[in-house]
């Protein structure tokens, strides 16, 4: 009688502990950003006797000093030279001095150039007519090409609102400009960036590895998607896109049927589904996978603890030997890796029959060797994270910005996302990059690329 009591209870218990897992999941442990984790778990107790040390804010013993380079002398406007008025008896001057270098904002950091086409009237027909003007001015505007360069950064790299730019241009530069004029401005600075972005849409079914990752965008209340296609290395690109779909279509549009390519990507159904449309590889994301497999640690049901934790034991000895590959000869290499690849997934495939861990097996069932791409493919990631990280600026204009209104806005993201990206990982000046393409398209020449060089 008693057991027949009890065991109802206990079955409750279980289910109470797996909804507390489920509420308690995290980054760590799923697909959740580092940003949902509000409840920080709580520091370690220091060791029985002692007593923690507390860290000192600003550099560490042991850290190098970092010091700023001095300005070059060719950088230097002006410099004063301070000396004693009476030199006294038993010193003399040297030639060196102690150099403190101070930087400042000129008061008014800008020029105002006039510019007067003379005006011609027809003595017969009384028609007037103005002498043409350059076409940069006549294009440019109000706006000259280097400011026109800053709104569009401070629009685009700062997450500044059309009304804190107008703001700042008063209050710091004392150049009152409306609403629309900075509107304007940020539409002839995408026009400009426009045949750069359309460079790289050209060249990415070029490329032999990529990485894919898409997040939400919000419009007027409708719900976009953000698409990150991202082909690592300091000399490549990153490209994005803002569509109303999730979907495989999205890949074959950008992408095209003939690319024949790695993808880099997580789970997510798009990227399965264009893989069995297409001859594409994929590299699964093993960081989405490993959260996974660290849920089903914390879960109250031990048969599946214990399908978790063995699992976890076989990646990390996966992982171990894999950052131990270029200390290794290449058969010996071969071997290992094959063999290790045999244990996991011989593991993964024997999942017990709780829902979670038959979950965590299809995956391998289904795309195992999806997995294991990096392992047969030098310069292949494990991860998606490159791609992610390019994704958290886009998440962070997101709650900022509150996103787009319309096709213009939507247009303007995608390039100045690109280019603030690519620069970045080619380790170039994003500002510098668009003052240059203003200037081209202002003067009706060859836009710079961001195209990586030839070798």
């Amino acid at each position: 009688m008693i057991e027949e009591a009890v065991a109802p209870l206990l079955a409750r218990i279980a289910q109470l502990e797996d909804e507390i897992a489920r509420l308690k999941k995290n980054s760590s442990t799923s697909s959740k950003p580092p940003s949902s984790d509000i409840v920080k778990p709580p520091k370690p107790k220091p060791p029985a006797g002692g007593r923690r040390r507390k860290r000192r804010g600003g550099g560490q013993p042991g850290h190098p000093r970092h010091t700023r380079p001095p300005f070059p002398p060719e950088q230097v406007d002006q410099a004063w030279e301070y000396a004693w008025t009476a030199v006294p008896r038993g010193w003399k001057a040297l030639q060196r001095f102690r150099v403190v270098q101070q930087i400042e904002l000129i008061e008014k950091p800008f020029v105002v150039t006039e510019h007067r086409a003379r005006l011609y009237q027809n003595m017969r027909t009384g028609q007037v007519l103005a002498a043409p003007l350059p076409e940069e001015v006549r294009r440019a505007g109000l706006i000259g090409p280097r400011l026109t360069a800053l709104i569009a950064y401070q629009k685009g790299a700062c997450h500044m609102s059309v009304e804190t730019i107008r703001r700042f241009l008063r209050d710091v530069l004392h150049v009152p400009v409306s609403h629309g004029q900075v509107v304007k401005t940020v539409h002839k600075a995408s026009a400009a960036l426009g045949p750069c972005y359309e460079q790289l849409q050209q060249a990415l079914p070029r490329q032999t590895y990529l990485g894919v990752d898409e997040t939400g965008h919000t419009e007027r209340g409708r719900r976009l998607w953000s698409w990150c296609f991202h082909v690592p290395g300091p000399e490549r690109f990153t490209w994005f896109h803002i569509d109303p779909s999730r979907g495989s279509k999205v890949l074959r549009r950008c992408l095209g049927r003939a690319f024949r390519g790695i993808i880099g990507c997580d789970y997510f159904a798009a990227y399965r589904k264009f893989l069995r449309e297409t001859d594409v590889w994929l590299q699964l994301c093993w960081a989405h996978l490993i959260r996974d497999v660290k849920y089903l640690t914390t879960l109250s049901d031990r048969v599946t603890r214990g399908y978790g934790e063995r699992l976890l034991g076989k990646i990390r000895a996966l992982f171990r030997l894999w950052h131990r590959r270029q200390q290794m000869p290449q058969a010996r290499w071969t071997r290992a890796a094959d063999k290790v690849r045999r244990e996991l997934l011989a593991v993964a495939r024997r999942a017990p029959m709780r829902r979670e861990p038959q979950n965590v097996a299809k995956r391998f069932r289904d795309h195992g060797d999806a997995y294991f791409t990096f392992l047969d493919t030098p310069g292949i990631e494990p991860t998606n994270n490159a791609s992610e990280r390019q994704i958290r600026f886009l998440a962070i204009d997101r709650k900022i910005t509150q996103g787009t209104r319309g096709e213009a806005g939507r247009r303007w993201c995608e390039r100045i996302w690109t280019v603030l990206a690519t620069c970045t990982q080619q380790h170039r000046s994003a500002f510098d990059f668009i003052h240059h393409a203003i200037i081209a398209c202002f003067q009706n020449q060859p836009l710079p690329s961001l195209l990586p060089l030839p070798p």
